[in-house]
């Protein structure tokens, strides 16, 4: 959770999506009657561009962005649009994803970058999303709807911008693209122009296949976790397909049309790529705390708070939220006010139904105020506490009577078990980051895998991170990705 939770994307000037006239598809030529002129399309980028900076920031390593950017604009001239002011940004999130803007912004996660082997992958996931821009996919979108998240049968408790209510249409409609995707042609057609300009560009084509098959590792990876844990699966990245990419006719031929452009030596860049990763943190970052079983630790905000020990916790940007394993309970925490009103933020900052019950006392030896009721139906349990001269709300909801008598404890345990973080646990929030490793003779990965901060996951998840997946041993020499 960042110290920036309320701050949403929310801009109201992308409210439109078709305008009046016509303009042309950049790809195909033809006339497109619910395109936008692009000079919109550029304005329109920009200021969601602002938004999702205010959501998701800016990774803060010049070198690494520096490195991003050249791969990104060598690519972009290779496109059909190529005096878009283009943009390319690492976002500061474990979340695996990359995504694009209309009139030339991509993004593509910090998490993501931990999965990819080459500067070859790289420029295979931002070769798809500039196949996104240049045929405007995002601007022919027409059904606003957004991205479902931890909790999401239940909704949200929590006002997530008091004072800020205005939506987007395009930035909803977007959101549920970078998670589900554009659909199965869109992002076909995105592959291959992906590949063109990987091909164009010096690369191989076929880098395309092997970086989806990456991401589609990592889905795979994601679903045997969901089933060992009972949580649902995590969202993957919408690049990838329902099939694995090296059963995927369709995939091979439309990359396959980029070998026209192909050149005699392609360049790969893996050690190039690797050698922009250590010290990047991998997971939670210490601007947004961390997750250590199952409770956020944050040492530079200086509090703590225990979710229970079977829920699914998950550290978004604007909150922390920790879901039941059959999905009809949660809790979550949110940053307030600066000011030391809490029963006046607990009246107007959580929606609750007519009948409400208030009252103030103390919350880890910090003043607090405390409601309980129902929101549209459902029980709900708030707190919101004064810490370091900033309020933080803490909220309980079940999805009906008997689900909160069977959660009561679990849910009153949670919220009371904020308090300020202890030196034991400022130990405990150290961050994880990447480093390199040269492999020895017998070295295997189930050896380095015990050496591991990751736990029961770090076997397959250094599998993942070294193109390993599912039962893959390392050679003699070879570089590999690990995490202390």
């Amino acid at each position: 959770m960042t110290s920036r939770v309320f701050r949403r994307i929310a801009v109201t000037a992308l409210g439109v999506l078709a305008l009046a006239g016509c303009a042309h598809n950049p790809v195909s030529g033809d006339r497109d009657f619910v395109l936008m002129p692009e000079q919109q399309e550029i304005q329109m980028g920009a200021q969601a561009n602002l938004a999702v900076l205010k959501e998701y920031a800016a990774l803060d390593n010049p070198a690494l962005q520096a490195y991003v950017n050249e791969v990104g604009q060598r690519l972009a001239k290779q496109s059909e649009r190529p005096t878009l002011p283009w943009h390319f940004t690492v976002v500061d999130t474990p979340e695996v994803n990359a995504f694009a803007l209309p009139g030339g912004y991509v993004y593509i996660t910090r998490g993501l970058l931990a999965y990819l082997d080459s500067e070859a992958e790289l420029a295979g996931v931002v070769g798809h999303e500039i196949g996104h821009v240049t045929a405007r996919h995002g601007v022919r979108l027409q059904s606003a709807s957004t991205a479902a998240g931890p909790g999401a049968a239940l909704g949200s408790i929590l006002v997530p911008d008091m004072g800020n209510q205005a939506g987007s249409a395009l930035l909803q409609t977007l959101a549920q693209a970078w998670t589900a995707g554009y659909g199965r042609e869109h992002e076909l057609e995105a592959d291959r122009l992906g590949a063109a300009y990987l091909a164009k560009t010096g690369y191989d084509p076929q880098a395309m296949i092997d970086v989806i098959g990456v991401l589609k590792n990592q889905e795979l990876y994601s679903a045997e976790q969901a089933a060992r844990s009972g949580h649902p699966q995590r969202a993957t990245y919408h690049g990838t397909f329902d099939t694995h990419p090296g059963n995927d006719a369709r995939l091979r031929q439309v990359v396959a049309e980029a070998n026209k452009f192909r050149v005699s030596h392609p360049r790969e860049g893996r050690n190039d790529y690797l050698q922009k990763l250590p010290g990047l943190y991998f997971g939670d970052s210490p601007d947004q705390g961390v997750i250590r079983d199952n409770a956020l630790l944050h040492e530079k905000l200086g509090l703590a708070i225990q979710f229970p020990p079977d829920w699914r916790v998950q550290n978004r940007p604007d909150r922390v939220v920790a879901t039941s394993p059959q999905g009809d309970a949660l809790v979550e925490l949110v940053q307030g006010p600066k000011n030391d009103n809490p029963l006046e933020t607990v009246q107007k900052g959580v929606k609750l139904d007519t009948g409400a019950r208030y009252d103030t006392g103390h919350l880890g030896g910090f003043p607090a105020a405390f409601a309980a009721g129902a929101h549209q139906g459902k029980p709900v349990v708030v707190a919101v506490v004064v810490f370091n001269g900033t309020q933080y709300l803490i909220a309980g909801m079940t999805r009906d009577t008997a689900t909160y008598e069977r959660e009561r404890s679990a849910l009153r345990a949670g919220i009371n078990s904020f308090h300020a973080i202890t030196p034991a646990e400022k130990l405990a929030a150290r961050p994880y980051v990447l480093q390199l490793l040269t492999s020895r003779p017998d070295l295997t990965m189930a050896a380095l895998a015990r050496q591991s901060p990751l736990g029961v996951e770090a076997e397959g998840q250094l599998r993942l991170m070294n193109a390993l997946y599912p039962d893959g041993e390392p050679r003699s020499g070879q570089l590999l990705k690990i995490v202390q």
